[in-house]
């Protein structure tokens, strides 16, 4: 069979943890699955995955590749390749990779992820996943105690700055052309000891490749050892779009967080047969949420596709007379005895 020939009952379009654990569960639940991968995480810059139970501080690499073997050894398929499309069909959809070569699917599991963009700062994206971090409970055990900065570039930028001072009483608010704060803010500030640095924020300073400071457009340095910042979290969606669903836009004031696919708790999406999972559906799922959002996802596709399965064996059962039918009637009504293979008493 060619590979534009080939049927499964789910593709799963990207191969993070929420993607490879809803292949998992589908494969075990006997369903034929495919698994196209780009190869692209999101969390490749940073060394390590945390707050996931039995897997904590696994190299996010080594993680996606145990996946793939448990996957696989129920009889996944898991293949590199882009996919830049897919169509609805009557029967299903017809996905297409960036290659031309297109598969068939009854269903589809998309968890393509999302794009952190990152201020224009000199060195944030060189320094990103290391000591550019976004989220404290991935990272703030491994800069406790340092001098930590927050780049503010939108409302949240006071939440951040409280936050983390959990992990460390040096914390550095980066005002960063933000519109000034209030001045119950800056007594919350007061009290927590978070100081507050006004300016634009230019570049990182970094010595022995590591970071030691923010240089502010002035050319002035602030000792620093890490630097928050708010990236916008943009789904990559270009395949739930050509089967019409629209990102949807995600804000805090005026200002615009990120965009992602909205879905029901189980992942189903407003184009039937279409699920997602991951980043794609929740921009501040992490690694461990992700993984289960996959599993969630597949079971709630799994029971889909029993139900549509049993429909056409009842459609089958009430179909009029035909050779296929009486040989099925005659099959377990006879059993051996159809053939004359058992004594006649």
């Amino acid at each position: 069979m060619s590979e534009k020939d080939q049927r499964y009952d789910v593709v799963v379009i990207g191969g993070g943890a929420a993607g490879l654990s809803g292949a998992l569960a589908l494969a075990r639940a006997r369903r034929s699955v495919l698994v196209i991968d780009a190869g692209s995480p999101r969390n490749a810059p940073a060394s390590h995955v945390h707050n996931y139970l039995g897997r904590e501080g696994t190299p996010p690499s080594e993680l996606l590749a145990a996946g793939r073997a448990e996957a696989a050894d129920y009889g996944a398929e898991i293949v590199r390749g882009h996919v830049v499309s897919a169509e609805k069909l009557a029967d299903g959809f017809r996905v297409v990779r960036e290659d031309g070569s297109t598969v068939h699917a009854r269903r589809l599991l998309v968890t393509t992820g999302i794009v952190d963009e990152l201020p224009p700062v000199e060195g944030l994206a060189e320094r990103w996943g290391r000591e550019v971090l976004h989220c404290p409970y991935c990272h703030g055990w491994e800069v406790r105690d340092r001098t930590i900065g927050i780049l503010a570039t939108s409302p949240m930028a006071v939440h951040h700055a409280l936050l983390w001072r959990q992990w460390t009483d040096g914390v550095v608010l980066f005002r960063h052309g933000q519109p000034d704060f209030s001045d119950e803010e800056y007594e919350r500030f007061a009290a927590r000891g978070i100081s507050v640095v006004d300016g634009e924020v230019a570049a990182l300073e970094v010595t022995g490749d590591r970071m030691t400071g923010v240089r502010l457009a002035g050319g002035t340095v602030i000792p620093c050892e890490a630097l928050v910042v708010q990236p916008r979290f943009t789904a990559r969606s270009a395949v739930l779009e050509s089967l019409g669903l629209v990102p949807t836009e995600l804000t805090m004031g005026d200002q615009l967080i990120g965009t992602y696919i909205a879905a029901d708790p189980a992942g189903a999406t407003d184009v039937p047969g279409v699920w997602v999972a991951g980043n794609v559906a929740n921009l501040m799922e992490q690694v461990v949420g992700a993984a289960a959002a996959g599993l969630k996802a597949a079971s709630t596709i799994n029971m889909d596709l029993v139900t549509e399965d049993t429909g056409r064996a009842v459609d089958a059962r009430r179909a009029p007379f035909s050779a296929e039918a009486e040989r099925q009637v005659t099959e377990r009504v006879l059993g051996d005895r159809r053939h004359g293979l058992q004594e006649m008493k």
